[in-house]
């Protein structure tokens, strides 16, 4: 291998790295807004993004192995984390008394008044089912065989999705919403994210492809 050919590969990794916590980040600050969905459900936004943040553990896994792909779950958990310190800082700072920014206070409160107990609920279950994502890939791998990439994916997506789903319903809203009522949540958002992470299939393909050392 040449030397372009070696600074070619950190490169390529850093991209993957960027649009994992680019995807993570979307999915936690748009995933406010609520679009409707069959049967007169609701489907968060953050449906498009939130899958890509799996299916990245599993290519780069799948082509750097598991040491680095937890390396992602690392930078993924620090970077929601910061991110959700320099939120609750900036709610807690005062509002300029420029007439000019009075449209924006009570948007701003909304969208970015992120309570300390959703914080909790969202950064544990992203550390936790990220994490079993990772081992359940690879399990799946002994299990499959280096082929059938496809199957492992979605097989770990399937379990992994479930966790993050219930972990984050019980820890943010337990004791708010009776069992019943988060369990209609659970089993709709779960079945959502796994079949948005089964259309996704093809761009994991495509990511395996622009990783894959020639």
């Amino acid at each position: 291998m040449n030397e372009s050919q070696t600074n070619l590969w950190p490169t390529r990794l850093l991209i993957a790295l960027a649009v994992y916590i680019t995807s993570l980040i979307a999915a936690n600050t748009l995933g406010i807004k609520l679009m409707p969905f069959l049967f007169g459900t609701h489907l968060s936004v953050a449906v498009f993004s939130f899958p890509i943040v799996f299916l990245m553990t599993d290519i780069v896994g799948e082509i750097y192995g598991k040491r680095v792909a937890r390396q992602f779950v690392i930078a993924g958990f620090v970077s929601t984390a910061l991110f959700v310190f320099y939120t609750i800082l900036s709610n807690l700072m005062p509002w300029s008394t420029d007439k000019a920014t009075l449209w924006a206070h009570g948007s701003y409160d909304v969208i970015f008044g992120v309570t300390a107990r959703i914080s909790i609920a969202s950064l544990l279950a992203f550390a936790i089912a990220e994490y079993q994502d990772v081992i359940a890939f690879f399990f799946f791998k002994k299990k499959f065989g280096s082929d059938n990439f496809w199957i492992r994916s979605n097989l770990s997506n399937l379990w992994s999705q479930f966790l993050d789903t219930v972990i984050f319903t019980v820890v943010a809203f337990a004791g708010i919403y009776p069992w019943s009522t988060m369990l209609s949540i659970i089993i709709p958002w779960w079945l959502y994210k796994v079949l948005m992470g089964f259309l996704y299939t093809p761009l994991s393909y495509l990511g395996l492809k622009l990783l894959k050392q020639k």
